[in-house]
């Protein structure tokens, strides 16, 4: 299998939520992918995230690839065994923008945070 195909593969597994995703499937992700945590990327202009990566960059990728703009997509790791502020856990490399004020892995700015929080919450449903 070559460099290609096997990226191909990976990149046909990301999968984009747009409705919903239950804790069910997210959990069956984790135990797919890391064991507890799912990484995703959010996008908070078009309200969508993208999940079942191997990486924060593979999934940024895809929603590139779909209409989405970098400045606008944020990394995240999600926890479905755990509740409420727990569940979400901002850090990714591709939050790293220092031309966006983003001088961290994380979301330094408390309001993309809380949108963030606000869009996974709408998507994911138990």
């Amino acid at each position: 299998m070559t460099f290609t195909t096997c990226f191909g593969r990976l990149l046909e597994m990301i999968k984009i939520v747009r409705d919903k995703i239950t804790i069910a499937e997210l959990k069956e992700i984790a135990e797919k992918m890391f064991g507890n945590l799912v990484k995703a990327v959010v996008d908070v202009e078009k309200e969508v995230m993208a999940v079942y990566g191997e990486l924060h960059s593979d999934e940024e990728a895809t929603l590139i690839s779909n209409g989405s703009k970098q400045e606008a997509l944020w990394g995240i790791n999600i926890y479905p065994s755990l509740e409420g502020d727990k569940r979400i856990e901002f850090d990714s490399m591709i939050n790293l923008r220092p031309s966006q004020g983003n001088m961290s892995r994380g979301v330094d700015d408390p309001k993309v945070q809380i949108k963030i929080r606000e869009i996974v919450d709408k998507l994911i449903t138990e």
